[in-house]
């Protein structure tokens, strides 16, 4: 990672631009507070994106997700959902900085109220939070609270949400703590999602799992894949 100067971007107080992916990707992010982990890195990968999706990305933080999809998958069009104002402002300069203003999009909103059109979306992705609210220490920062803990969404949310916006046959791609696989899989059922695909993070070949990925479709028969395991991330 390298710090890049831009100058026709405006940065607030306390945000830089760095460049990733070997210069392709450049993200306005906060020095010192919320900033995407390798849990955004994953999920882009692991999505099935058909050309022409219309993709919506639920708490799009800085709007990292939908921004390498578009730098490396055919995607039509963007919807990033953002409830953080600092956060949704950094997404929809992000959009501008990559060149993907006509691709993307960035709303200052609720997940429990996601102002989008129904049935719309082909695709739907989370980096929901991990933990409930009642479980941890809650960071004081508020926007690493919001990011970690249910304080504005929970996963029923999501799953909701998810359900509203997907059109049928949709996906629903997250990604969750490995110990919290069993609550995700039976509320994934509980709204017509049906799991199809997981894939389980792994630090090592000797470690417990850490995190997975999972793609379920609205609406879909029973038929799940487990794909090969991700090792040392």
């Amino acid at each position: 990672m390298k710090p890049s100067k831009h100058p026709h971007i405006e940065l607030r107080q306390g945000e830089s631009i760095n460049e990733f992916m070997e210069g392709r990707l450049k993200l306005i992010q906060s020095k010192d507070g919320y900033r995407f982990s390798i849990d955004a890195v994953l999920l882009s990968h692991f999505v099935t994106i058909k050309p022409g999706d219309l993709v919506v990305d639920l708490g799009t933080g800085c709007g990292v997700i939908l921004l390498i999809l578009l730098l490396t998958r055919p995607v039509k069009h963007a919807l990033g959902l953002e409830i953080q104002e600092d956060l949704a402002s950094q997404a929809a300069r992000n959009a501008r900085l990559n060149g993907f203003e006509d691709r993307m999009n960035v709303v200052l909103g609720d997940i429990r109220r996601p102002p989008f059109a129904e049935n719309s979306a082909d695709v739907v992705v989370c980096n929901p939070p991990y933990r409930g609210v009642g479980s941890g220490r809650i960071n004081p920062d508020t926007r690493k609270a919001i990011a970690r803990h249910e304080i504005l969404a929970s996963i029923e949310d999501v799953m909701l949400a998810a359900k509203r916006l997907l059109r049928e046959k949709g996906r629903l791609v997250v990604i969750y703590p490995s110990v919290r696989l069993v609550d995700i899989l039976i509320r994934m059922r509980q709204f017509d999602l049906e799991p199809k695909r997981i894939q389980i993070n792994h630090p090592g070949l000797t470690s417990s799992a850490k995190l997975v990925l999972m793609e379920a479709s609205l609406g879909g028969k029973p038929g799940l894949e487990i794909a090969p395991p991700i090792l040392g991330q």
